[in-house]
């Protein structure tokens, strides 16, 4: 069976971003979150959201890589393009938050849209590639 690299690939980076944000996050984000002095109910909502994202992140990257297989971007082509759009923005949104609140040296303290828009390009590419053959 033949797979569309560019999807195979954006799977592969997909699934390895979901890795580093449940393992990483974990560490640097989750845990001193909860120890926080917050409020509970502000704590619960981020936490809940961290687990959201772990989430998309993960199912993404499931659809991506059954999305890879020969002619199922094409015939489903709505689902990776929604993966691909949702990546970009994840990335955007960091360069937004980075370079608003924090200038251009901020966009190394929030390095995730490195991956986070080559992932959705190269699903975008992929389904591309798909639709044109």
């Amino acid at each position: 069976m033949k797979k569309n690299r560019a999807l195979l690939t954006a799977a592969f980076l997909a699934a390895f971003t979901a890795i580093v944000h449940t393992i990483g996050g974990t560490i640097e984000i989750h845990t001193p979150l909860l120890s926080s002095p917050l409020p509970e109910s502000i704590s619960l909502l981020l936490y809940a959201c961290w687990h959201l994202v772990t989430a998309t992140l993960i199912l993404s990257a499931t659809a991506l890589f059954w999305l890879s297989s020969n002619n199922r971007a094409e015939s489903n082509f709505a689902l990776p393009v929604f993966i691909g759009i949702l990546w970009v923005s994840f990335g955007v949104v960091f360069i937004f938050v980075a370079l608003y609140f924090s200038g251009i040296k901020a966009l190394l303290v929030l390095p995730q849209w490195t991956l986070l828009i080559p992932i959705g390009g190269l699903t975008l590419f992929g389904v591309r590639k798909e639709i044109c053959k």
